[in-house]
């Protein structure tokens, strides 16, 4: 649920944002570009390998949603915008109802929404096999939220 319905929310923050036309540095581009390239920094500095996979995931979902927004109206770009928080957040909420057991953690602090992406590129790498030192993090972590569950259920 999470590698759907985050990219999901993602595409959904950036569909408004696209519609913003702005020039920096002389180039003309979208508030939606200005606005993730702190955050991807954020995520390259914390880990770098994870930070460009994310990037390689957000430079299509941007050009995507610039592409939209140049070309449907403006009524259509929030519809979407709305659709996609609605789908994005069922699946998130869904998914942690059935599958953990638990709440969304970002419902506890919103930061956890800079954090969800890294979770998942990290999840990738690890089953791909590229970050064998992140495996027994997530693993670790895993065994964590087990271990809070079943003792919530007491």
């Amino acid at each position: 649920m999470h590698i759907i319905g985050t990219p999901l929310l993602f595409f959904a923050a950036l569909l408004p944002f696209s519609l913003l036309s702005v020039t920096a540095f002389g180039l003309r581009t979208t508030a939606a570009a200005l606005l993730v390239i702190p955050v991807l920094t954020f995520w390259m500095v914390l880990d770098l390998t994870i930070g460009v996979v994310i990037a390689c995931a957000a430079i299509p979902l941007l050009i995507t949603a610039a592409i939209a927004a140049k070309h449907v109206a403006v009524s259509w770009v929030w519809a979407a915008t709305v659709i996609l928080v609605v789908v994005g957040w069922s699946l998130q909420i869904f998914g942690h109802s059935v599958f953990e057991q638990r709440r969304p953690a970002l419902l506890d602090n919103p930061l956890h929404m800079l954090i969800s992406p890294m979770f998942i590129a990290a999840k990738l790498l690890v089953a791909l096999g590229f970050r064998r030192d992140l495996a027994a993090v997530l693993s670790e972590q895993a065994r964590d939220k087990a271990r809070d569950t079943e003792c919530g259920q007491r």
